[in-house]
């Protein structure tokens, strides 16, 4: 139960997944229609006029299926994250992957689609490259996007500094190029986890593995050596040119245009995939996008602050902020002191952050008229405001130096101060309110 295939079963007998049998073509068509499903069932293509691979779209783009990809509820998402985290454990490798069952060495077959008018091409985008650590020798599983050149070459973003782009830099110290694995239609844990920030040395295959209950299988492939999901559909492996580079830009989780950058240059050796294969497209800016790259982080955040602040209750990152870039900290406030200091802590623990709020108990992180409200009646600017300048930021935003990654980050205090008269803050209540159903009344 640790494939693709078997969670679109599954979601299919909860009604979470419709089929889309009329022919559809992969420039901007498919993307539309998945935007016009955002938020709501995943789509299974079956009838693609460039491919004769099936596609879906908008996997887990609710947090209802992202739960049950994890074999979670909604409520318990962040706790069994943390405890997959602190659990995770190496699977099993067994002989051979079901990938095996074809082979090729064009990427033409795939339907690798265009979705806005101004990016530089094609992207595969759900795609998790898998590479060796020169240091420890362990794996390491993360999100790189490609962009198709030709028949045998994509370019792939790498953020500096990450784990990938450090054993590029590695490999090409030594002049040498970077053997790396790359999968396309996995179970989305293993998704979840790819997207997961893990420690350097660490492998993030490792949660997914604690995420499946232990249940999932690796297969070693021929050309690296590495070992990558046996249930994949798609999988391809190469290196990644120590020379080359090719132009690129996208739509990233803003739904704005990065900048341009050069890249490095993909050259496949050879593609692998299942009979009837199935290829994850993952529209950019969208649900889908945001719960697979946020809601790890989210994890980790809630995860880290609640074992230095046990007075944290819930971390959210907000719709508002893509998920990505504001957060919200809801706490049991002890000292006044105290929100400055998790301020500062949640900033340490996601560089990418440029707003973190603190509110009370009795504020929704995750609803934004009741954090506004917070803060219009919490709030004071000339003390509670935090403001830290030229700090390292997300090189998504578009209003920061993207060229340096510098930006500035503000920290909103919203909690009730201890100094002032705590009736003045008290929400009022109507008694047995919640026992009051209006249907006894309009008849």
């Amino acid at each position: 139960m640790t494939d693709l295939r078997n969670y679109l079963s599954l979601i299919k007998k909860s009604g979470e997944l419709k089929i889309i049998k009329k022919k559809v073509s992969t420039k901007y068509e498919i993307a539309g229609i998945t935007a016009k499903v955002d938020g709501s069932t995943a789509i299974l293509f079956e009838n693609i006029a460039e491919s004769d691979f099936n596609l879906v779209a908008n996997l887990v783009g609710t947090r209802k299926r992202f739960a049950q990809a994890i074999g979670s509820t909604e409520e318990k998402i962040h706790e069994n994250m943390i405890s997959a985290i602190k659990k995770a454990k190496k699977p099993k490798v067994i002989s051979s992957g079901k990938f095996m069952e074809n082979k090729s060495k064009t990427i033409s077959i795939m339907p690798i689609v265009t979705h806005f008018e101004k990016e530089s091409g094609p992207f595969i985008t759900s795609s998790i490259a898998y590479v060796k650590n020169p240091e420890t020798g362990e794996q390491n599983s993360s999100f790189h996007r490609l962009m198709p050149i030709d028949k045998t070459h994509f370019s792939i973003r790498m953020v500096e500094g990450r784990h990938l782009h450090r054993c590029f830099i590695d490999a090409k110290e030594h002049n040498e190029d970077l053997k790396v694995a790359v999968t396309i239609g996995v179970h989305p844990a293993i998704s979840i986890a790819g997207a997961y920030q893990a420690e350097w040395g660490k492998d993030e295959i490792d949660i997914a593995n604690s995420l499946l209950g232990g249940k999932l299988t690796l297969s070693k492939l021929p050309y690296t050596g590495l070992h990558v999901p046996s249930g994949t559909e798609i999988v391809m492996e190469g290196k990644i040119l120590q020379d080359k580079t090719h132009q690129e830009w996208m739509v990233e989780m803003l739904q704005t245009y990065d900048h341009h950058r050069s890249q490095p240059i993909f050259e496949l050796e050879s593609l692998y995939y299942r009979n009837n294969p199935i290829f994850h497209d993952v529209l950019s800016g969208f649900s889908e996008h945001r719960l697979l790259m946020g809601m790890p982080i989210e994890s980790k955040l809630n995860g880290e602050l609640k074992k230095s602040f046990p007075q944290t209750k819930q971390v959210s990152m907000t719709n508002g902020g893509c998920n990505w870039l504001h957060a919200v900290v809801q706490i049991k406030k002890k000292k006044d002191s105290d929100p400055k200091k998790i301020i500062k802590k949640t900033f340490e623990s996601h560089r990418s952050l440029k707003q973190v709020t603190v509110v009370d108990e009795d504020i929704n992180p995750n609803n934004a008229e009741s954090v506004e409200y917070a803060m219009a009646t919490r709030f004071q600017a000339d003390t509670d405001l935090l403001i830290i300048k030229n700090v390292r930021g997300s090189s998504l935003d578009p209003s920061s130096d993207q060229k340096n990654l510098k930006t500035a980050k503000m920290g909103i205090d919203a909690t009730k101060s201890l100094s002032k008269r705590q009736e003045g803050f008290e929400l009022a209540k109507i008694p047995k309110i919640n026992k009051i159903k209006l249907d006894n009344y309009f008849k």
